[in-house]
């Protein structure tokens, strides 16, 4: 019953939700700088002249790491500052369901996470299993569809579980070598695989075992990001182009524009074929 055209995580047309709950932020920032007649400060991003030419070392297909998780990490902590309430489900309640053995802070439902937080967060993650920056990009797809579909906040009680949730999916959907549950206990020593096993098969549910990721959705949710990147002063790496890389961008180059003039003739013959057949056909009504 739900209306997939407002859902981003289902439809690529459908603006993301991460993007939309930074906006306020990135006003505000903006205004204050407007205000206080504040330099946006010294242009830390390359730009390429007669002598050398940077090109960025992110694409859709192939996403720099680093940046990406970053990227993704900036999205989550946007989605609990700017959260509307604070509904959650038992199972991801860091409370009744602690990662370690520490105790949980009595308030620790009203402590925000900073940006860095969540960063080193999935960053020990991602290093720890070896994960793609391919898998981050999924890793936030499922979160939002987790947060649409279930009717839910990502919050502080909730966001490690959350997180670790939509990780622990998208490594085994995304990844040829998935990292199994028991691999994942020993990255976070003090949980159980019973618990890694429970919080997974729910969260299954909750997506309603929606697992699939358009390519349409996936190539949206990496330019939001690339635009959440911009609204906050973090760039993707630039590289200068080497001769070597230039000579393979000239090869591949080449071969794309071999292969389109071949596809261009096939069609130029097809059509001529079929202009013949119509002719002849054309004759032999005259003639009849």
């Amino acid at each position: 019953d739900m209306n997939l055209e407002s859902n981003p995580s289902d439809h690529p047309r459908a603006s993301t939700i991460f993007l939309s709950k930074s906006q306020p932020d990135v006003r505000e920032k903006r205004k204050s700088n407007h205000m206080n007649h504040v330099s946006p400060g010294q242009l830390t991003k390359k730009y390429s002249s007669c002598s050398t030419i940077f090109i960025d070392d992110s694409t859709v297909s192939q996403p720099n790491l680093k940046s990406t998780i970053k990227c993704v990490t900036l999205a989550i902590y946007y989605h609990t500052k700017n959260r509307d309430s604070d509904r959650s489900i038992d199972i991801f309640d860091e409370k009744m369901h602690p990662l370690t053995r520490e105790e949980v802070p009595v308030d620790y439902y009203k402590r925000d996470p900073e940006h860095k937080h969540i960063y080193r967060f999935v960053r020990t993650l991602f290093g720890a299993a070896q994960l793609t920056a391919e898998c981050a990009i999924v890793t936030l797809v499922y979160l939002e569809r987790l947060l649409t579909y279930a009717e839910i906040d990502i919050c502080p009680s909730n966001w490690k579980r959350i997180v670790l949730g939509a990780i622990l999916l998208a490594s085994k959907v995304w990844d040829d070598q998935a990292v199994w549950n028991v691999d994942y206990c020993q990255i976070l020593k003090d949980m159980t695989v019973e618990d890694m096993n429970e919080m997974e098969r729910q969260f299954l549910e909750l997506l309603q075992f929606n697992i699939n990721v358009p390519a349409s959705v996936y190539a949206k949710y990496y330019f939001d990001l690339r635009s959440l990147a911009d609204d906050n002063n973090m760039n993707f790496p630039l590289e200068p182009l080497s001769k070597e890389r230039a000579q393979k961008l000239e090869a591949i180059s080449r071969l794309c524009e071999d292969k389109y003039k071949d596809m261009s003739k096939a069609a130029i013959r097809r059509s001529l074929s079929a202009g013949n057949l119509i002719g002849i056909s054309r004759s032999n009504a005259i003639l009849s």
